[in-house]
């Protein structure tokens, strides 16, 4: 801030008894903005010298007057106040005596002395008051800083003398600069127990391996070597009375080089936390002696326990391996029976197409080999549900318009119930799209219609309704293995006998069938909950007796812009090739055989390979190859190992996988790279074909029946 303004030494006293002087250097002064005041004498200079004043300007002919007042007022003033005094003296022949007897008697009174002869010019007078107010100025922020040291002094004596520590300031010889009284509770003379005669027998302190500490280790001591020590326990015996616990912490004071100047040590009570310490281990010796008896009673009560407990594990293991038999005997049973019978279907037909082969009778062959074809199917859809039941079939799940797929199938459910039950189809408005593998959903929502058919033997009402829910963490906690989102759900609801509890419990476990033996393998519901759960989602199934039972399939929908897939029918027509070379990698021989077989039926050229090292070779080789067709469960280096090495040398190469089983492509979104695609064992040739063409966009096909 400017002089001019200051809030405190901002004006100028101004006493020049002669003429016009004072008035004249008024003016001046306040033309240059400063603020002034003229006192007719030194005793008015006096009675006006407050915190405003800035300077005092005084010609040589007010020193002729008295002092005394003027010299009592200023000792009076503060030791930081010195006022800048400004003399103009006159330069005159005869009269220098007589100036310097004034002049030192105004040196008595100050030494901020500015002594300036007249005549002089208005920009030195200027300029020296100016340098006077600077001066003024740095005195009053003298004042202020004087100020708060002495504030910040008194709260630290305040914070020292009420600190539940003791606290002690020393120079660098160790002796007492500051303490407080905490500090002189324990050394009342200010001597540092490093320096006290009786130090070492009065301060008991040890170091981490068990020795008594010497006087030199004592944190003090250590501080003033310019070593900070963070705290050692020391046992205090004063003069009188009990020994006290103590902790004693030592920091180094240095100077701006870096040097110790002095240290500061702090002495802390904590003897009722030793004491506590020490209570409570006693304490907790006592208990673990009681706590070891107990514990070794309670061992031989536990070991006993566990011998009883070993003793039941192994009845309860006979016993789940016993019913585990039986439920295997129950499924072998069940699926030996149903291939026994597909067996006899395909074995008899191409026995006696054979025979009649044989004889020349061809004309009536066409419904044995339709025979045989049902059988394979059967055998083949009894597949699939195993593969379900276990999660490993594979599955091509994709965003499906649920509410078209079970609208397709109203007719198909249509004729597998029965006259006397009502089918009532309920679809749900605004179904976003279920993520699911279409052929999968179709096959377990028929599942469940069958099932609720045969719950109603009477006749009844079945109804299919679909929906969708937005499950939280709270909702989700209710049903095992979703996670919080929204989901599209299918339930399928019948007014049959229903099912006790206990029923319920187990009907989604494996080989559990409600139905007579030889009629199920207990597979249906199994197959529907692998399928469900394999697709990210849950089922829920209630019944009660005699009120019928209700299954909800939960599958996850899918996210805003994904596309949804239409259910689709079967390709109408067979592509046919013309001449593509297609590597086909199967380590089986008759399925490469059939594969060959199909793609020259098709038009194509077949190149065989019966495992991937050999696979690899061709295609490293520069013959032409259109398209791979490889097994997914290759010995050794499986298939999907193979497609990347086949990557690597041909980049562009389409490749279709067939697989009968494979874990690693139980979810084909997750296992097919781009130009990919699947296929399951066992096939149908219009199904290959159909692919084959698919993929083989770039080559000219031709189209057959």
């Amino acid at each position: 801030m400017s002089h001019k303004r200051a809030r405190h030494g901002h004006r100028v006293l101004i006493t020049a008894p002669f003429g016009r002087d004072a008035e004249s250097v008024a003016t001046l002064l306040d033309g240059d903005g400063y603020a002034s005041r003229i006192c007719a004498d030194l005793d008015g200079v006096a009675a006006a010298l407050d915190d405003d004043t800035g300077a005092i300007l005084l010609t040589e002919e007010a020193l002729r007057t008295e002092f005394s007042l003027l010299a009592h007022t200023l000792e009076t003033q503060p030791p930081w106040s010195d006022v800048p005094f400004i003399l103009l003296s006159l330069r005159q022949a005869g009269y220098k005596r007589t100036r310097e007897i004034a002049r030192l008697r105004l040196a008595e009174l100050t030494t901020n002395l500015i002594v300036m002869e007249r005549p002089l010019g208005s920009v030195s007078l200027l300029s020296a008051v100016a340098a006077a107010m600077r001066s003024r100025q740095k005195q009053f922020e003298m004042r202020d800083r004087l100020a708060e040291l002495a504030a910040e002094r008194n709260r630290l004596d305040t914070l020292l003398e009420n600190l539940p520590v003791g606290v002690n300031f020393m120079d660098a010889a160790g002796q007492t600069v500051l303490s407080n009284p905490a500090f002189r509770r324990f050394l009342p003379d200010g001597i540092i127990p490093s320096r006290h005669p009786d130090g070492e027998a009065r301060w008991i302190g040890f170091t981490g391996d068990g020795h008594r500490l010497d006087r030199d280790q004592f944190s003090a001591a250590r501080a003033l070597r310019g070593e900070p020590v963070a705290g050692i326990e020391f046992l205090y015996q004063p003069p009188q009375g009990a020994s006290v616990w103590t902790r004693v912490s030592g920091v180094p004071l240095r100077d701006a080089s870096g040097s110790v100047t002095g240290a500061i040590s702090v002495i802390v009570d904590i003897d009722e936390q030793k004491r506590a310490q020490e209570a409570l281990r006693g304490f907790n010796e006592a208990l673990e002696k009681e706590v070891g008896a107990r514990t070794a009673a309670l061992e031989q009560a536990l070991s006993e326990l566990q011998a009883e407990s070993a003793e039941r594990a192994r009845a309860e293991a006979a016993l789940r391996q016993s019913q585990k038999m039986e439920a295997v005997g129950q499924l072998t049973g069940g699926i030996a029976h149903d291939f026994n019978n597909m067996l006899t279907g395909i074995v008899g037909s191409i026995d006696i197409m054979r025979r009649r082969i044989a004889s020349g009778r061809i004309n009536d062959l066409d419904r044995f080999m339709t025979a045989a074809s049902i059988s394979a199917q059967r055998a083949a859809a009894l597949t699939q549900r195993l593969l379900a039941f276990s999660r490993r079939q594979s599955l091509d799940s994709k965003p499906l318009d649920v509410n078209a797929l079970v609208a397709s199938l109203e007719d198909l459910l249509e004729r597998t119930i029965s006259e006397r039950i009502s089918l009532d189809i309920a679809l749900g408005d605004d179904i976003p799209p279920g993520i699911a593998d279409a052929n999968q959903l179709e096959s377990a929502i028929l599942n469940l219609v069958i099932n609720g058919r045969d719950a109603m033997p009477d006749g009844g009402q079945l109804v299919i309704e679909t929906g969708t829910v937005e499950l939280d963490r709270e909702d989700v906690a209710a049903h095992a293995g979703l996670k919080p989102g929204r989901y599209v759900t299918i339930t399928v609801s019948d007014t049959g006998v229903g099912m006790a509890p206990e029923l319920v419990d187990k009907v989604f476990e494996p080989f559990f069938s409600t139905k007579p033996l030889g009629q199920g393998t207990g597979l249906g519901l199994s197959m529907v909950y692998g399928f469900v759960r394999q697709s990210g989602g849950q089922v829920v199934i209630r019944s009660r007796p005699g009120e019928g039972t209700s299954v909800e399939l939960f599958l996850p929908a899918a996210a805003a812009g994904m596309g949804q897939v239409q259910p689709q029918g079967a390709p109408e027509t067979v592509p046919r090739g013309d001449g593509q070379a297609v590597l086909v990698v199967e380590d089986d021989e008759s399925v490469r055989l059939l594969i060959r077989e199909v793609l020259e039926e098709l038009g194509y050229m077949a190149i065989e390979a019966s495992e991937a090292q050999l696979a690899i070779l061709m295609l490293a080789s520069p013959r032409d190859i259109d398209l791979m067709i490889s097994d997914v469960g290759l010995p050794g280096m499986n298939g999907r190992q193979l497609a990347e090495v086949a990557r690597q040398h041909r980049p562009d190469l389409p490749i279709l996988f067939v697989t009968g089983y494979a874990e690693n492509a139980a979810i084909r979104s997750g296992f097919l790279g781009t130009n990919m695609a699947m296929v399951t064992k066992p096939f149908a040739l219009e199904t290959l074909a159909a692919k084959i063409g698919e993929m083989l966009t770039s080559g000219p096909l031709r189209m057959i029946d």
